[in-house]
């Protein structure tokens, strides 16, 4: 099995949004009055966004994205094969996104989670994140979500008090040049983006 992460696509990710697991299908579901793949693909290429790819094949989504100056909102989704890809998409948030989001001037970076999904969880809690409360009936049917943050003095990847600038740009060029191609990050973000 091979796995690389590479930028995201609104092919790849409509592709993943249209084959959703069940629990990442039954989170989506309650957020939005109305989504569709693509409608779901496109809203996640603002910001940070990357595929991990199993033999090929997109089975996971996932990203950050700055929600106002400073607080950033984490995201991830994918298929029935994501949890073959997660070892990878962990090494990948710790070494890439992380600093990426942290030289942006990130000082909070916040992730929700249906209560119901003990998957994304337990992920959460192994990606550093700090359970911070029950949000009760926040889905549009009354389900309950988990709010989980990861805060500049916390450890997203490390402490973001201390990224050398020189680290935080070398993370950026290696995401860049993730399919060895240099055909830099995909989606609505730019080279002029700031």
């Amino acid at each position: 099995m091979t796995l690389r992460i590479i930028p995201a696509t609104l092919r790849d990710l409509s592709y993943i949004a249209a084959n959703l697991r069940p629990e990442d299908r039954a989170e989506i579901d309650c957020q939005f009055d109305e989504w569709s793949p693509a409608l779901l693909a496109l809203t996640a290429l603002q910001g940070f966004a990357y595929v991990a790819e199993l033999d090929g094949n997109p089975e996971a989504g996932f990203g950050a994205a700055e929600q106002r100056g400073g607080l950033w909102i984490a995201w991830s989704w994918g298929t029935r094969r994501m949890r073959r890809c997660v070892p990878g998409i962990t090494e990948f948030f710790h070494a890439v996104l992380g600093p990426e989001v942290a030289a942006r001037g990130a000082f909070r970076v916040e992730a929700r989670a249906l209560a119901a999904n003990e998957l994304a969880l337990r992920w959460l809690a192994r990606l550093g994140a700090t359970q911070r409360c029950l949000l009760p009936g926040y889905g549009r049917n009354g389900e309950d979500f988990l709010l989980y943050d990861w805060t500049r003095t916390s450890h997203f990847g490390e402490d973001w008090n201390h990224v050398p600038f020189s680290k935080a740009a070398g993370a950026e060029a290696a995401a860049t040049d993730t399919d060895h191609r240099r055909q830099g990050r995909a989606g609505a973000r730019s080279s002029t983006q700031g």
